[in-house]
């Protein structure tokens, strides 16, 4: 693992800083064939769509019908966005049952992630979960405890909003260096969707929770019974139970018929499969063995229920998916900012390794606990950046460089990485993972 903390006008003119090219071309390896692959797929000889098909030819898709309704009932990307799907990293962990794969950031617009395209982490692979047998139990100390079906569920008042989720481990491998080149595996632990279903707070006012409840046990139905504690304000706030994304039902990697959504918390407290609910006085763990995300420390101690993700930001373009490939001219640069604290208020682009900012456009809606895109426009010369965004939120949080994050929190740590994040541009237009103290 390389520890590229060098200084900004260093690394401008640095050669041998950069995580090794031979990496990003097995990771990303073969996407460079799929336009060839996709015009295949329809029937289409690559050769002469990339002549006869430009003005002022007429293109040979207008000379004949397409395919009718329904050939694809439930509806597919085109075969010419084959190349955008989620990935792993095959070293990672020993299998994929517990495991994860990664929202392609780069190739996304707009702050809604599809649902085919969120990641995945999984403990016990995906269970096969039979809605009309599937029950969500309420109990503990409650008034009257419930066990409601998916139709019970339903009957209740919905609600729905705007939330992202994030794995705390995002960019966890680069805590001591960067390592992985592609803004996929620096960042793609993360996805932000539409999720519709209850406020826990009018599941709670129907059982009647009792007076000294302070927690929530909250435990799926796969074959590891994910559990995780919840506080009772979280609860009481904006939690939602969850039975369908992006206006269809939870796929069911995404815990299907039902799960937990905490607006800004850890994404492993957003408990997928959910199958019951214990009211209690305290967390769980001091009573059983049930496992937390603790993050250490450098004096050897650990912070314990770090729940909110911190202000972040990250280019997704140019990135190592998106070089600037056309030469010299004008680019828009882009990204996604994320705070689990409210609103995104601004974010800053650095050209140079953060010896100067300018100020980004925001260029989408702006929600509490969701994605903001941004965009800044780049007159490029040619010459070597070192390409950085800084965020603010809200509360005046504004994202941390990596020494300063290291100097509360040493290099021990998996979790919470929200560093301000560097991007080497070359005089090729290709683009590297480094890191700047």
């Amino acid at each position: 693992m390389k520890d590229n903390k060098q200084k900004p006008r260093e690394l401008l003119n640095s050669k041998a800083t950069v995580t090794p090219m031979a990496r990003r071309q097995v990771l990303l390896g073969g996407l460079g064939l799929m336009g060839g692959a996709a015009a295949g797929a329809l029937g289409l000889t690559p050769a002469l769509s990339a002549a006869s098909n430009l003005p002022p030819n007429i293109p040979e898709w207008t000379r004949v019908l397409g395919p009718g309704v329904l050939t694809n009932p439930y509806g597919q990307p085109s075969p010419f966005e084959a190349n955008v799907q989620r990935r792993t990293v095959d070293w990672l962990t020993p299998d994929r049952i517990a495991s994860i794969s990664f929202t392609p950031l780069a190739d996304l617009k707009g702050i809604i992630t599809p649902s085919g395209l969120v990641f995945e982490r999984y403990h016990a692979g995906i269970p096969a979960v039979d809605p009309h047998q599937h029950r969500l139990m309420i109990h503990g100390m409650v008034d009257r405890p419930i066990s409601l079906t998916m139709s019970d569920l339903m009957r209740f008042p919905s609600t729905s909003r705007i939330a992202f989720l994030e794995c705390p481990a995002n960019g966890g491998m680069e805590w001591r260096g960067a390592q992985m080149d592609g803004v996929q595996f620096t960042h793609g632990m993360l996805a932000c969707c539409e999720w519709t279903g209850v406020l826990l707070s009018t599941l709670l006012a129907e059982v009647g929770v009792n007076k000294k409840a302070s927690w929530i046990l909250a435990e799926g139905a796969d074959g590891a019974h994910m559990s995780r504690s919840i506080p009772m304000s979280k609860a009481m706030d904006d939690a939602l139970i969850v039975y369908a994304q992006n206006g269809e039902a939870l796929r069911p990697e995404q815990g299907y018929p039902v799960r937990l959504i905490n607006p800004g918390w850890e994404g492993n407290t957003c408990v997928k499969w959910l199958r019951r609910l214990e009211v209690g006085d305290q967390p769980w763990y001091q009573r059983e063995e049930t496992s937390k995300y603790t993050d250490l420390m450098p004096d050897g101690k650990s912070r314990e229920f770090t729940f909110v993700q911190e202000c972040n930001s990250v280019i997704t373009s140019p990135s190592p998916e998106k070089p600037l490939n056309q030469g010299k001219g004008k680019y828009w640069v882009e990204g996604l900012a994320w705070s689990g604290r409210g609103k995104i208020k601004h974010v800053d682009v650095s050209y140079d390794g953060g010896v100067s900012f300018r100020e980004a456009k925001i260029t989408s809606i702006v929600l509490p606990s969701a994605l903001t895109r941004f965009g800044i426009e780049l007159d490029w010369d040619g010459s070597p950046l070192l390409l950085q965004s800084r965020a603010v939120d809200e509360t005046g949080y504004v994202q941390p460089t990596y020494q300063q994050l290291r100097d509360v929190r040493g290099t021990n740590s998996i979790y919470h990485k929200n560093a301000i994040h560097t991007w080497k541009v070359f005089a090729t237009g290709e683009v590297a993972n480094v890191q700047l103290s």
